[in-house]
C-alpha cells in the first residue's frame, strides 16, 4: 500500500469505527468477522461506475413506464460478475458498493472551486441513482457513503485497513485517481474491459509509478474536476519532471535548473497552485469509517427477493441466471411493488418537474399535463404535455409591442421571476455577422409575448429606400438602451433562455457585446428526438407539434420585386409576427423537452447538442483569412484547363457539344454513339448524372473528359470566383455557416461558403486549400482524425484482428492486404495495398461489386470475389451490417455509440433502391454519426482546455474529422499536443474505447500545407 499522506485538511481521527448510525447499508451482516490474512476485499466506486454504465449501455427503457434503466442494470450485471462468475481464486470475501454523499467535502472548504463548473448529471440518469442504491441493497451488499468525505476517501481507507491486516484488495474502477492506491497488495479492476491495473498499467498510464501519482497530478491538474495544475504541464511533461526532481516540492524549490524557459516560468509562477492541488488529489486514508471492514463480509443474498427486485425492473435476462444458478422458479415470485411506481426514483421521474425542466406551476396559462387517469409515466406525461400544447389556442391579439424602455423592464423582470424566456431576434440578413437588428420578441408563456421594435425605419413596399438613408420611426426604444436592459437577462445564468436555431441568435447578440448564457435550442431538441424524420425547422415543427400554421415571412415581408428587408416591415405586422415566433418556441419547448428523458435521449442533447450553439457562434465570428491573388490564379489556370478539355470533347464528340448542358450529352453518348445503359428523366431526357457518366467511363473515353470538365467547372465556379465576394468587408475574413440539423447522423453541414466538400483527393482541390492562409504572425494548425470510421468499425464489430492492428499502430490497409491475398507486409507492392484500401473504406458505405471494380478498374466479378473474401476474413463485419440493418428494420433508427438515434424510416420501403439505399445509409449512419459524435465532444471541451493552458490558440473551422487552428507562431509547440489529447480522448468517460483514436496535427502557412 502506498504510504501517501493524508490531505492536511482532511480530520486525522484513529481508524476505530463510529457506530452505523444513519448508515444507507445492508441489514446487518451474519457473516461479519474480523479481516484477516488471506482475505480479499473488493471496492466498488459505485459513483464512478454509474456513469460508466450510463454511457456504455444504450438507452433502455422500462416497457411498462417508460422509466430509463440502462445504468441501473449495467450495475446489476457488474454486482453478479463479482459474486458468481470470478476465479474461484479470485472471488471477494468483502465486499461494499461506495458512493460520493454530497458536493461539500473537506475539499470544498479550502479550495470552493473544487468540482464546481461540473456539469448537471443527465437528467434521465438522475432517478436512476437511487434504484441503483436500491439494486444493491437486493443483493445486500453494504452500500456506504459518508457525509464530508469522496467515495476515493473511504475506498483509501478501507484499502488501508486490508492492507494493516495482511488482506489484499480489488478496487473495482478505472478512474485515474485511485491509482495512487495500486501496491503490491492493492490492484485495480475494470469490469467494462475485464481488465486489471497494477503497478505496470499504472506507470503506463502517468509515466511514473503508483506512489509517484499525487506528484504527477499536482502538476497536471484535472479539468474535470477544476484541480488546477500548473498551465501548460500535461502528463509526459510531469512525468519527466518527477522523475528528474523525485517529488512536487523538490521540483519547486529546484525550479530554476529546469532549462526550458517558458516550463520553468510557469512552475515558479504556480507553484502554490500546484501546492493546492496535490492537497486535492490526495486521498485521505484515515477516514473515520461508520461501517467497520468486517461489515463487509460477503454472505448469500435472499435470492427471492433480489428476484423480485429484478422482475420489478423488467431485467428479463439476468432474472433467468439468477433462477437458474439457485434453482428458483422465478414466474412463482412476484414483482417487487416498491421498485415500481413506489420507489423515489420512479416518483421523481414521474413528477414532471426538475426531470424535465418544467417551469414553475405559477406560470400563467402554461400547457400543463391533465391530471392522469392511468399510469403516471414519463411517457405518459410527455405525451399529456404535447396534446396539452397540441391543443392550447394561440391568440395573436394578447401580442403586445413594447415601446418605452420602463415597460421593457418589466417583461425582463417577469422572466426573472419566472426563470425561464423565448427569444428571438428579427434582423435585415441571414448573416449575423452583417446582419442590422430591427427587434427583438420575448415570451414568457403561452399567448404571453412581445416585440420590441428597435430599428424598424420609413418605407415603402417596393424597397426603393436604402436603409442608411431612411430614417427610424418614432416610439421605439434606442437600440443601447434596449440591449442595455436585456443583457443581465440573457447572460444571467439562472434564467433559462429558449429559442429556435439559438446559434443565429447568439451571434446576433455577441456582436453587440452580450454573450447569451443558458439556453435550450427547440431545434436541437427536435433534431435529438427526430433526426431523419422531417424538418427541424419552426413552420414544421409548429405544424407538426401545434397544429398551427404560423405566419410566414413572406406574408410580412412580401416576394419577388415586392419585397422589403424586415426593418422596412410596418411595426404593427412585425410585431404579430415576431411575437408569435417567440410564443411558438415556447410551446414547442414544452411539447417537446419531456420527450428527451421519457424516450431516453436526454444525455444526447446535454452531452452533444446543448453547448455546440455558442461553440460554433465564435468560430463563425472569427472566421479565416483567404488569399484572393492565389485564388484568382487558381481560375486562370482552371479557366485553360475547362477551355482544353472543352476542345477535346469536341474533338471526340465529332461536332460542338456544350458538356455542361445534359441535354446535349445525352443526345451524344445514347444517341449518335448509342452507348448501352441509358435511362430517361421524367422530363424524357437522357439521365447524365456523376453514376451514369462513370459506368460510361468504362467503355468510352467522352464521358471521362466530361466529368473532368464538370470538376473543374464547379471548382471554379463554387470556390475560385465565389469565394472572394464571401470576404466581409469589416473583418476582412471569410465567415461560414454551420448549420447543426442538417444531416440525419449529427455530421455538420457548412453554407455561405461550403468548406466542407472541397475536394481532398485531388490536386485541384487541395490546390483550393493552399488559399486559406494564417494571419501575420500565426499558423494554422490542422488537427485530423486518422481512420477514424474504420476504427469504430473495429470497435463496434468487435474484430480482433483490427483492434489489435490499431492497438499496434499497424499500416491497416497492408495489414488486410496481407490477411486477404496472403502478401507478407514488408515489401507489399503499392497496387495490393492500394486495393486493401480501397475495400476497406468501401465496405463502410455499403460498396458494390460494381462500386469497387470501378474504383480498381477492375472486372465486376473479380471486385465481387474481393468482397466476399473480406466478409469471410472479417466475419465480425458482416455480423455487424447484419444486426444493424435488422435493428433499424424492427425499430426505425440505428444508434451511435454515444446513443444518438439516426433515423431511416424508409428502410422498409417497397421501392428495392430506395430500401437499399436506407440500409447501407442506416449500417454507416451508426460508424459516421459516432465519429460526428466524438469530434463534438472534442470541440467543446477544446476552447477550455487552451484556456486553462494559457494558450491562444483559436478554433476557425470543422470540417468532417478535422479542426482547424490559428495559432500564434511562438505557441504552436504547446498547442498540438493539447489539441491532439482532447480529440483522442473525445470520447471518454461516456465512452471506454478499446481501439485508440489517433489523430494527426501540423501547422503550416496555409490550410493544404497544414493537412
Amino acid at each position: 500500500m502506498p504510504t501517501s499522506k493524508t490531505s492536511k485538511s482532511a480530520p486525522k481521527s484513529a481508524a476505530k469505527p463510529k457506530a452505523a448510525a444513519n448508515v444507507d447499508a445492508a441489514p446487518a451482516n451474519p457473516a461479519a468477522r474480523a479481516l484477516k490474512k488471506g482475505d480479499h476485499v473488493f471496492l466498488v466506486d459505485g459513483s464512478g461506475y454509474i456513469f460508466r454504465a450510463y454511457h456504455a449501455l444504450p438507452p433502455l427503457t422500462r416497457k411498462s413506464d417508460g422509466l430509463q434503466v440502462n445504468a441501473v442494470l449495467g450495475f446489476c450485471n457488474m454486482l453478479w460478475k463479482l459474486l458468481s462468475e470470478m476465479p474461484a481464486d479470485n472471488k471477494p470475501t468483502h465486499l461494499a458498493v461506495i458512493f460520493d454523499k454530497s458536493e461539500k467535502t473537506f475539499r470544498t472548504d479550502f479550495y470552493p472551486e473544487y468540482k464546481a463548473h461540473r456539469p448537471e448529471a443527465p437528467k434521465d440518469l438522475r432517478p436512476q441513482f437511487p434504484l441503483i442504491r436500491d439494486a444493491v441493497r437486493a443483493f445486500e451488499i453494504p452500500c456506504l457513503e459518508q457525509a464530508g468525505y469522496e467515495a476515493d476517501d473511504l475506498i483509501a481507507t478501507y484499502a488501508r485497513l486490508a492492507c494493516e491486516a495482511g488482506a489484499t484488495t480489488t478496487i473495482v474502477s478505472s478512474d485515474k485517481d485511485l491509482m495512487q492506491l495500486v501496491g503490491d497488495t492493492v490492484v485495480m479492476y475494470d469490469t467494462m474491459k475485464d481488465k486489471r491495473i497494477g503497478r505496470a498499467e499504472v506507470i503506463e498510464k502517468f509515466g511514473v509509478p503508483p506512489e509517484k501519482v499525487i506528484e504527477a497530478q499536482a502538476l497536471i491538474g484535472d479539468t474535470s474536476d477544476n484541480v488546477p495544475g500548473v498551465p501548460g504541464i500535461g502528463p509526459k511533461t510531469a512525468a519527466e519532471l518527477i522523475g528528474q526532481f523525485g517529488d512536487l516540492e523538490t521540483l519547486l524549490a529546484r525550479a530554476s535548473e529546469i532549462k526550458q524557459a517558458k516550463r520553468r516560468e510557469n512552475i515558479i509562477q504556480f507553484a502554490e497552485q500546484a501546492r493546492i492541488s496535490k492537497r486535492l488529489v490526495t486521498l485521505d486514508q484515515n477516514v473515520p469509517l461508520d461501517v467497520d471492514v468486517a461489515e463487509l463480509a460477503v454472505h448469500e443474498p435472499d435470492y427471492k427477493n433480489l428476484i423480485a427486485f429484478l422482475k420489478a425492473m423488467e431485467f428479463s435476462t439476468i432474472t433467468r441466471r439468477i433462477a437458474e444458478k439457485t434453482g428458483i422458479d422465478a414466474g412463482k415470485i412476484e414483482p417487487d411493488g416498491k421498485a415500481t411506481t413506489g420507489s423515489a426514483a420512479a416518483k421523481l421521474a414521474m413528477s414532471g418537474g426538475d426531470l424535465f425542466g418544467a417551469p414553475p406551476a405559477s406560470t400563467p396559462d402554461a400547457p400543463a399535463a391533465p391530471a392522469p387517469t392511468g399510469a403516471l409515466t414519463p411517457l405518459s406525461l410527455a405525451a399529456a404535455r404535447a396534446e396539452k400544447a397540441r391543443t392550447s389556442p394561440i391568440d395573436r391579439t394578447k401580442y403586445e409591442t413594447v415601446r418605452a424602455l420602463p415597460r421593457l423592464k418589466e417583461w425582463i423582470a417577469k422572466a426573472f421571476d419566472l426563470g425561464l424566456v423565448a427569444v428571438d431576434t428579427e434582423t435585415t440578413s441571414l448573416d449575423p455577422m452583417q446582419a442590422h437588428l430591427c427587434g427583438f420578441s420575448l415570451a414568457v408563456a403561452p399567448n404571453e409575448a412581445c416585440y420590441v421594435p428597435i430599428g424598424h425605419k420609413e418605407g415603402t413596399a417596393s424597397g426603393d429606400l436604402f436603409a442608411p438613408e431612411a430614417k427610424l420611426l418614432p416610439d421605439q426604444i434606442p437600440e443601447a438602451e434596449a440591449l442595455a436592459a436585456l443583457k443581465p437577462l440573457l447572460e444571467s445564468r439562472s434564467v433559462l433562455k429558449i429559442a429556435q436555431n439559438m446559434k443565429y441568435d447568439w451571434l446576433i447578440f455577441a456582436q453587440r457585446g452580450i454573450l447569451t448564457e443558458s439556453y435550450d435550442d427547440t431545434m436541437l431538441i427536435s433534431y435529438v428526438l427526430d433526426a431523419g424524420k422531417g424538418g427541424h425547422g419552426m413552420d414544421d415543427l409548429a405544424k407538426r407539434w401545434l397544429n398551427h400554421d404560423t405566419i410566414h415571412y413572406h406574408h410580412v415581408a412580401g416576394s419577388g420585386k415586392t419585397a422589403v428587408t424586415f426593418d422596412c416591415v410596418p411595426i404593427d405586422k412585425a410585431s404579430e409576427y415576431a411575437a408569435e415566433d417567440a410564443d411558438v418556441t415556447l410551446r414547442l419547448w414544452y411539447a417537446l423537452k419531456a420527450r428527451l428523458a421519457a424516450e431516453g435521449v436526454a444525455s444526447v442533447y446535454e452531452a452533444l447538442e446543448r453547448r455546440m450553439p455558442d461553440v460554433l457562434a465564435r468560430m463563425e465570428r472569427r472566421g479565416i483569412s483567404i488569399d484572393k491573388h492565389v485564388l484568382s490564379r487558381l481560375s486562370g489556370d482552371f479557366a485553360q484547363t475547362q477551355a482544353r478539355l472543352e476542345d477535346e470533347i469536341k474533338e471526340m464528340a465529332g461536332e460542338p457539344l456544350n458538356p455542361g448542358s445534359p441535354k446535349q450529352v445525352g443526345d451524344i453518348l445514347f444517341g449518335k454513339f448509342a452507348l448501352p445503359g441509358g435511362t430517361k428523366t421524367k422530363t424524357g431526357q437522357w439521365s447524365t448524372d456523376a453514376r451514369t457518366l462513370e459506368e460510361l467511363a468504362e467503355q468510352h473515353e467522352l464521358p471521362r473528359k466530361i466529368l473532368d470538365w464538370r470538376q473543374v467547372s464547379k471548382l471554379r465556379s463554387t470556390y475560385t470566383e465565389a469565394l472572394p465576394n464571401y470576404v466581409n468587408q469589416v473583418t476582412q475574413r471569410v465567415h461560414t455557416s454551420y448549420s447543426l440539423a442538417a444531416t440525419s447522423t449529427g455530421r455538420l453541414s457548412s453554407s455561405e461558403p461550403n468548406l466542407q466538400n472541397i475536394p481532398i483527393r485531388t490536386e485541384e482541390g487541395r490546390k483550393i486549400r493552399k488559399a486559406f492562409v494564417a494571419a501575420p504572425g500565426m499558423k494554422l494548425v490542422s488537427a485530423d482524425y486518422s481512420q477514424i470510421e474504420l476504427r469504430l468499425l473495429a470497435e463496434v464489430a468487435n474484430v480482433p484482428t483490427l483492434r489489435q492492428a490499431f492497438k499496434d499502430g499497424i499500416d491497416i490497409h497492408a495489414m488486410t492486404a496481407s490477411e486477404m491475398f496472403g502478401v507478407p507486409v514488408k515489401d507489399m507492392p503499392g497496387e495490393v495495398r492500394r486495393r486493401a484500401k480501397a475495400i476497406n473504406f468501401g465496405i463502410i458505405y455499403g460498396i458494390s461489386a460494381f462500386g469497387l471494380a470501378n474504383q480498381l478498374g477492375i472486372e465486376r466479378s473479380e471486385a465481387g470475389e474481393y468482397i466476399k473474401k473480406y466478409f469471410e476474413r472479417f466475419p465480425g463485419i458482416r455480423d455487424y451490417m447484419d444486426e444493424t440493418r435488422d435493428f433499424c428494420r424492427i425499430h426505425g433508427y440505428v444508434l451511435t455509440l454515444f446513443g444518438r438515434k439516426c433515423h431511416y424510416p424508409d428502410i422498409k420501403a417497397s421501392n428495392p433502391s430506395i430500401r437499399a439505399f436506407n440500409e447501407r445509409a442506416a449500417i454507416n449512419a451508426r460508424l459516421q454519426g459516432s465519429a460526428a459524435d466524438i469530434i463534438r465532444r472534442a470541440m467543446m471541451r477544446m476552447e477550455g482546455e487552451l484556456a486553462s493552458a494559457k494558450l491562444n490558440a483559436q478554433m476557425l473551422l470543422q470540417v468532417h474529422d478535422e479542426l482547424i487552428f490559428e495559432v500564434p507562431e511562438n505557441e504552436v509547440k504547446d498547442t498540438i499536443p493539447i489539441i491532439k489529447d482532447v480529440m483522442e480522448s473525445a470520447p471518454h468517460p461516456a465512452v471506454a474505447m478499446n481501439v485508440p483514436l489517433q489523430v494527426e496535427a501540423r501547422a503550416a502557412d496555409n490550410w493544404d500545407e497544414a493537412h
